[in-house]
Order: structure tokens, then sequence, then C-alpha cells
């Protein structure tokens, strides 16, 4: 089995794995498959990057806070929320993920 352990602070907090190795660990476990669907977002239905800091506020988060979950810098935090910078699609997940939204596609 090909697993990926991520720690925070010296201990094991996320195991990842290929897709059909966590299928089969599903089906050996008497689980249902999960079935995967395309995600059908489109822009109108996702908050604009350029909204980053009312979501963030609105959670009742600090810049500073919502860096650190994501696991960037308060400095490249800034840079994004001033639109100096666009995050990458991880970076992009982990921040709609931290503020509860469906998500971001890549925007201008």
């Amino acid at each position: 089995m090909n697993v990926q352990v991520i720690e925070r602070d010296g201990e094991p907090e996320y195991a990842v794995l290929p897709w059909a190795q966590y299928q089969a660990l599903l089906q050996a476990a008497g689980a249902k498959p999960v079935a995967t669907a395309a995600r059908a977002s489109t822009p109108s239905d996702m908050p604009a990057l350029s909204q980053l800091v009312s979501l963030r506020e609105a959670k009742g988060l600090t810049a500073e806070q919502l860096a650190r979950n994501v696991g960037i810098s308060p400095h490249y935090m800034a840079m994004i929320e001033s639109g100096e910078r666009q995050p990458d699609a991880a970076i992009q997940r982990a921040l709609a993920w931290h503020l509860g939204v469906a998500g971001w596609e890549s925007q201008p």
C-alpha cells in the first residue's frame, strides 16, 4: 500500500493514499465504495477571491489565523487578499474549506 503520512508538530495527522487503494479499503471493511461525481460548479455560485476578506471576517478569523490554518505565511495571505498574488489550486481549496464555501476555480 502506498500511503503518505502528513504530520503536524511531529505527530501523524493525515494519511493520504491513492483513490483505488482507498476504495479497496472501504470494500474490505464492508463499506460501500464512494461514487465520484463531477463537480459542476459555475463561477456564479462561488464567491470571488476578491471577497476573501469579507468571508474571513464573517468567520471571525484574522488574516494570520486563516493563513496558519491554510499553511501559508501571513505575508502571503496579505498578498492574496490584496490581489497581488493568485493562489494555486491547492491553496484555493484549503481557503474554501476553512471558510466553508464551495470552492474557487482559477480566477483572473
